[in-house]
């Protein structure tokens, strides 16, 4: 099990959530698993070793928009899923929190109340994907006589290119083989989300529904450790929709209520 949900019980109810809030989250993680093994943590800070961890955006189990605009109001429980391709990082960030399950984030503090392993489906491709936190690709290009960090989108190929790219890289890292290049990605449904990651800092990225299909290995990789980039600072974690895609004999693709697309 290398998937968690983990839920908090607020101090205080209204609890505020800010929409640029992944960077707390990551310092939440890295303090944990330093606190259970100092020796990973250091490793993970090397800009050369990849992460192969990611997290969603921080929920809550009912949430309105603050009155100023400014944020996000939470009540009762708050929430968010962890997940890795490497089990020791998984075993020492969940260690890390049920050794210190009083969290503080952006001044609101919780309590751990549950931290509940999530079992991976037995068959990824095929399957409809759903954003947990918003996928991130970004390229190179020269903007005002100058090579600039650019955002793409998914209605530019090189966004589809790239997120497969990156996925290969992944393969390599946790399975230590050639990775395929057997792999379909096509967008549902897109939305922008434009986050504040550093300060002055920001990347525009995508909440997204889509279908993958393709080497098993590959979506495992995207599953565990997210799609697309800067996936350890809280971008790319995908949930699995519970609806399997077959093959319509017409053509196309129909889910299990028979829908074609």
């Amino acid at each position: 099990m290398v998937r968690f949900l983990i839920r908090l019980h607020p101090e205080n109810e209204p609890f505020r959530i800010p929409f640029s809030h992944q960077h707390k989250l990551q310092g939440l993680i890295y303090r944990r698993i330093q606190r259970v093994n100092p020796e990973l943590s250091l490793s993970l800070h090397s800009p050369k070793v990849p992460k192969l961890f990611t997290y969603s955006l921080f929920m809550a189990e009912r949430r309105e928009l603050a009155e100023d605009r400014s944020s996000l109001l939470g009540y009762k429980r708050g929430f968010f899923y962890f997940s890795t391709a490497v089990p020791e990082v998984a075993e020492a960030f969940i260690g890390g929190l049920l050794q210190n399950p009083e969290v503080e984030l952006w001044g609101e503090r919780f309590v751990v109340g549950e931290v509940k392993a999530i079992a991976e489906p037995e068959k990824l491709s095929g399957r409809k994907f759903v954003t947990l936190s918003p996928v991130a690709v970004t390229t190179r290009r020269i903007q005002f006589g100058k090579p600039r960090s650019y955002d793409l989108s998914p209605a530019e190929p090189e966004f589809y290119e790239l997120i497969q790219e990156n996925l290969r890289e992944k393969y390599l890292h946790i399975y230590g083989s050639r990775p395929p290049e057997d792999f379909e990605m096509k967008v549902l449904n897109a939305k922008p989300k434009r986050f504040e990651v550093k300060p002055g800092i920001f990347q525009v990225a995508w909440h997204l529904v889509f279908r993958a299909k393709g080497d098993e290995g590959l979506l495992k990789a995207g599953y565990l450790a997210g799609f697309g980039e800067k996936n350890s600072i809280g971008f790319g974690m995908v949930k699995a929709d519970g609806r399997k895609m077959k093959r319509n004999p017409k053509g196309g693709v129909k889910d299990r209520e028979g829908k074609s697309s």
